[in-house]
């Protein structure tokens, strides 16, 4: 047997982050180049912290992979290291295809988008039941996990501290099809076996600052690992506790990674997780009469039909124009970016040909 198979078959500290024998097998060309397999824990700019067989490492980033926010390495991220040596540090040296990705517009409104969590396969939407509901921001966010390739799960937090657990919970469906709505309370233990009971692998926490985000991992965690703090009274926001992302293995398997509090939720390319989203106006669009129907002021618009009816909320319909607009826009900027790429790459190559002809004038 070689030496790397009589590894392989050792228990590896990396199994507690979701590496498994699909991910040796991917990986078997980079162990033949010396690289060792890691998961990224924290990403700061220019090094990143990966958790490996061999322990935790922090590696430097190259610059050629720090320019795009979609390149750059990100928490949940599977890596190949080239490991440290005397006088060199540990080196990112690639960052392994993303199975899922939850991503968003950047901060800066730029065209370019910015990954929160990698390769997860469990979004926890966090809703706070001690604050007035807000289906707008919850839509937002389900776009967003459901376009990441993941299974979005509501889960209502801080059910102590609710008038009407049932109710919120009803209201929250409606603007959630196809997802699980839970009621939890850290406090009072109400709801967290069901949530365990639905989480699978790599979880990632998503939510507004005061959501009860990290309350809540800790409660998943069994152990006050992740920081919290309290809510200001006046308008039921929290400060941002969490001030980076991180990984860690939960107790019961898989592995839960928190979020700061998300203040700017930007949609960048999420077409498909509108659709799911808003899955109930798509099924509706299907019985329109023209299949190019925006559902603003067409005849026979079976969507607004529904909503003259009742069946469908007026704000919910505007919530999805509202953020159909958004998502445009954000893919004119990108397209608009990629074309002014082009062309400056283009403009280079000129400058380049004419730099080589006038230099072989001057030699004849």
């Amino acid at each position: 047997m070689s030496q790397h198979a009589s590894f392989s078959t050792r228990p590896r500290p990396l199994a507690r982050y979701g590496w498994d024998d699909a991910h040796e097998h991917a990986f078997a060309p980079h162990h033949a180049a010396g690289l060792i397999p890691a998961r990224i824990v924290r990403a700061e700019r220019g090094l990143c912290e990966a958790v490996t067989d061999l322990g935790n490492v922090r590696a430097e980033v190259p610059a050629a992979q720090q320019g795009d926010p979609l390149a750059a390495p990100c928490t949940g991220d599977w890596a190949a290291l080239r490991p440290a040596t005397t006088g060199h540090a540990a080196m990112l040296h690639a960052v392994l295809e993303r199975r899922t990705a939850v991503v968003r517009s950047t901060a800066s409104r730029t065209s370019h988008g910015q990954i929160l969590a990698a390769n997860v396969d469990t979004v926890v939407v966090a809703v706070s039941l001690a604050a007035p509901l807000k289906h707008d921001r919850t839509e937002r966010m389900l776009t967003l996990a459901w376009e990441s390739g993941a299974q979005p799960v509501v889960v209502l937090t801080k059910a102590d501290e609710a008038a009407d657990a049932a109710s919120a919970q009803a209201e929250v469906s409606a603007v959630a099809p196809g997802v699980d709505v839970l009621v939890t309370s850290a406090v009072t233990g109400e709801g967290l076996d069901v949530l365990t009971a639905v989480l699978t692998g790599t979880v990632v926490l998503l939510g507004p600052s005061g959501a009860g985000k990290s309350t809540l991992g800790n409660a998943l965690l069994g152990e006050p690992l992740l920081a919290t703090g309290a809510v200001r009274a006046t308008d039921g926001k929290g400060r941002h506790t969490t001030a980076w992302r991180e990984l860690l293995p939960l107790p019961g398997g898989g592995v839960l990674l928190d979020t700061p509090g998300l203040r700017s939720i930007g949609l960048h390319d999420a077409q498909g997780g509108l659709e799911q989203t808003f899955a109930d106006i798509q099924d509706l669009a299907q019985d329109c009469r023209f299949t190019d129907c925006a559902h603003v002021s067409e005849p026979g618009c079976a969507v607004l039909a529904a909503v003259e009816a009742g069946t469908v909320p007026e704000r919910r319909l505007e919530s999805y124009h509202r953020l159909l607009r958004e998502n445009a826009y954000a893919a004119s900027r990108t397209d608009a970016r990629l074309r002014a790429d082009r062309e400056a790459a283009k403009k280079d190559i000129t400058r380049h040909l004419r730099a080589t002809y006038r230099f072989r004038e001057r030699q004849q």
